[in-house]
């Protein structure tokens, strides 16, 4: 599996995300809209598994030979190393986290992996921004975490989905519509109950009956 390259605009992207998530939580209200809006799809990527091998950049591309997004569409990337978004959305409801993993807002993998059980029809995944595999893989081993974490190594996903919030979480239905708005700053294990709750009732509304007999 290739991911592209950013070059020179890599490091750039990458440090005005991390700023922006600094500036955001000191000087603005968590509870400002950001993210991708309810009623439009979760937009496709596909990154690297902190427990896999690969390692590469996000592909972000929606089409065959996008430049720098990808010469690959993300939704096409599939593998047992690799965190697509699309797959996850294609089996069920989706919750996924974007998350700094040296910042202070690590407690939402705790608190999402605790609901495992609790909704085994949801798929929940989380992505750091920028995240260090070894420091991932020791938060992972020393919180007993089993949800599927990747790594935005460039901050491509973080842009795409205008993360300036630590954490974002993020509702989205089967088929990827996003089903409200990401819960932001703060993710309590009580909050976070009530909008996947939430987010399975409504989910269930939407599926067609069959016709009775």
């Amino acid at each position: 599996m290739s991911y592209p390259r950013f070059g020179r605009y890599a490091g750039l992207l990458g440090l005005l995300v991390l700023a922006g998530l600094v500036i955001h939580a000191v000087l603005v209200s968590p509870t400002d809209p950001k993210g991708i809006a309810p009623g439009q799809r979760l937009a496709p990527f596909a990154v690297p598994l902190a427990l896999g091998a690969m390692v590469g950049d996000a592909d972000i591309a929606t089409h065959a030979n996008d430049g720098e997004e990808g010469n690959v569409p993300a939704c096409a990337e599939r593998g047992p190393q690799i965190l697509n978004v699309c797959q996850l959305y294609e089996r069920g409801p989706v919750v996924l986290a974007m998350f700094v993993d040296s910042g202070s807002c690590t407690g939402v993998l705790s608190n999402m992996q605790a609901l495992l059980g609790a909704f085994p029809g949801v798929r929940f995944a989380a992505v750091a921004v920028r995240g260090e595999r070894d420091q991932l893989r020791a938060l992972m081993r020393r919180r007993g975490l089993t949800l599927p974490i990747g790594i935005d190594s460039d901050g491509a996903v973080a842009a795409l989905y205008k993360v300036f919030t630590c954490p974002q979480v993020n509702f989205a239905y089967r088929g990827g519509v996003v089903q409200s708005s990401a819960l932001l700053g703060s993710a309590s294990l009580a909050s976070l109950r009530a909008r996947v709750s939430a987010l399975v009732a409504s989910s269930r509304a939407r599926e067609p009956r069959e016709p009775s007999a």
